[in-house]
């Protein structure tokens, strides 16, 4: 279809004597784009934000712990406390070999960390040189624990981002300085900048890491184990060893090997699942009420568009007896419908955009953008080309109206 510059001037001209009918006939368009650049801008932050919750962690692991005994089994009660050991990582290295890191994790409670008259209530962690396998750090001084660290059970430690500015205050590298845990010393030997993840024994940033063997030491822990948590070989899936897992274990320490409660199993391969079917179910439902609302806009325009064909009755049939052609008053009403789509549609979005970037800079800590709320190119771009075909399809039925008026028709109307 071909336009002059006439015919757009008696588009705009119809659109603003018709001031308060294209407005509420655009704010219907308008809210509907908004609402699905916001739901979609939204949806895409809130499901970084819970990404990076567990940025890192093995999505092929298991935290394995032990509790009171649920059943009865071979002359032992149920009700039976008791608590792995050293051996069972062997155990499970030998009767699993699916299992490629097993690591043990000892928890030790809320202790309070002093440095000189400064002190924070700081979660203490035992852990093995291989623990990063599982939950990697995010070292920004030093290093994480070694092998000779837990071999010769240094008394060193691993603090977090807000045990170092609690103790610190004056910031630095605080490696090779001592902080008292508890009653005892250790050597500072890294930061762990980690604020994110899932937490195991307490949020992260508030942890002080020790080698495991040292904590058994000090809490007079024996060979006993607290958890342990283990990852399968690529290409495994956790959910398919988690059975024998438990039975290896289980008889081990003379429990019924049935007893989920006793030995319990917590395996993130499942959560990470359900994650995401969780997000791809929010996704779909986005689009169906985003898409539910430009419909909805649409109809709008297509039902102001007839009142204002039946309005324009005379008006057209005078275009028509004049020498106005069928094909020019079809591009006339098609283009009304269009402009004024597009006009709500791109401010829609504009306005979308504007406010998920207010989010996205509220969501900024330290600098640090939290998670990304914008909708990206290709998203605007569909949403344009929705826009246009929606607003093709609002004006194709008071179009064919207005096509459709014979000049003597209009006189007989008037």
């Amino acid at each position: 279809m071909k336009f002059d510059i006439d015919t757009y001037r008696e588009i705009i001209d119809t659109i603003t004597r018709n001031k308060t009918r294209s407005f509420l006939t655009g704010f219907g368009v308008f809210w509907g784009v908004f609402m699905l650049i916001f739901l979609i801008g939204g949806g895409k932050g809130l499901k970084e934000m819970l990404q990076k919750n567990f940025a890192g962690f093995a999505t092929n692991s298991a935290m394995v712990w032990t509790q009171n005994t649920t059943k009865p089994y071979k002359g032992f009660r149920k009700g039976r406390y008791f608590s792995m050991v050293e051996k069972d990582i062997d155990r499970l290295r030998q009767q699993v070999p699916e299992l490629d890191v097993i690591t043990p994790v000892m928890f030790g409670g809320t202790k309070d960390a002093v440095v000189d008259d400064k002190s924070f209530s700081a979660n203490v962690s035992g852990v093995s040189y291989d623990y990063p396998a599982i939950n990697p750090p995010m070292m920004y001084y030093g290093r994480f624990l070694n092998e000779m660290d837990i071999k010769l059970g240094r008394k060193v430690c691993v603090i977090g981002k807000e045990v170092y500015k609690k103790l610190f205050p004056g910031g630095g590298d605080p490696c090779g300085k001592r902080i008292r845990v508890d009653g005892t010393y250790y050597q500072v030997i890294g930061v762990d900048y980690k604020v994110n993840g899932i937490s195991i024994n307490g949020r992260p940033d508030q942890l002080v890491t020790i080698p495991y063997t040292l904590f058994q030491k000090i809490y007079n822990s024996g060979d006993q184990i607290h958890s342990l948590a283990v990852t399968a070989k690529p290409g495994v899936v956790m959910s398919s060893i988690t059975d024998r897992m438990r039975t290896v274990i289980a008889r081990a320490h003379m429990v019924d090997p049935t007893d989920e409660k006793a030995i319990t199993l917590f395996n993130t391969e499942l959560l990470f699942a359900m994650l995401d079917n969780l997000f791809n179910g929010v996704n779909f439902l986005i689009w169906l009420i985003g898409i539910g609302t430009l419909l909805a806009g649409a109809i709008g325009v297509s039902n102001i568009m007839m009142v204002t064909v039946k309005e324009r009755t005379i008006e057209i049939g005078i275009r028509r007896a004049i020498g106005a052609t069928p094909r020019m008053i079809l591009s006339q009403i098609i283009s009304e419908s269009i402009l004024l789509t597009a006009v709500a549609g791109m401010s829609g979005i504009l306005f979308g955009v504007s406010l998920l970037e207010l989010i996205e800079l509220a969501n900024t800590t330290d600098g640090i953008l939290g998670a990304h709320f914008q909708v990206g190119f290709w998203t605007a771009i569909a949403a344009t080309l929705l826009l246009s075909f929606l607003g093709g399809l609002a004006g194709l039925a008071p179009a064919w109206r207005a096509m459709s008026i014979k000049p003597v028709d209009a006189m007989r109307d008037e």
